[in-house]
């Protein structure tokens, strides 16, 4: 049986959206990607509540790709909710933004996030970043078993 791989790209930016699902697509990494435009959708995903209600809760992300700048919940924010809510904790959370704060990469690790991406500005370059991405955390990551 395969199943189907989902990664929740949190992300505001509708250009960021498109390059990104356009880099996974020409990449060849094979999954589900469900965008999420702020961070409280994002919660609401994860959580299966709000607009996510009817969804099912066992089919639940295998990573968040989490951008930081967002409207009405921030990526930190987001990304603090997350590790504290036991359905969420396990989730692998890689930051994806543009941001250079040095104290964006200090809090994100702090807060739990498994890895910090700066987005590329050559759409090649972030064709290989998402294929990376994918394999890592899709292909060759072992992700807990669900309890």
């Amino acid at each position: 049986m395969t199943r189907s791989h989902i990664v929740l790209l949190v992300e505001d930016n509708k250009n960021d959206v498109e390059l990104t699902l356009r880099a996974f697509d020409k990449s060849k990494v094979v999954c589900e990607i469900i965008v999420a435009r702020d961070g409280e959708e994002a919660l609401e995903y994860l959580l299966a509540t709000g607009s996510h209600a009817g969804r099912d809760p066992k089919r639940m992300a295998e990573v968040v790709l989490l951008d930081l700048k967002l409207p009405r919940m921030d990526g930190l924010s987001v990304l603090r909710r997350m590790r504290a809510d036991e359905r969420t904790r396990r989730i692998p959370v890689v930051i994806l933004t543009s941001s250079n704060e040095e104290e964006d990469v200090a809090a994100s690790y702090q807060l739990g996030a498994n890895s910090f991406v700066r987005k590329p500005v050559n759409f090649a370059d972030f064709i290989e970043s998402a294929r990376q991405i994918g394999l890592y955390w899709l292909a060759m990551n072992e992700p807990p078993r669900a309890s």
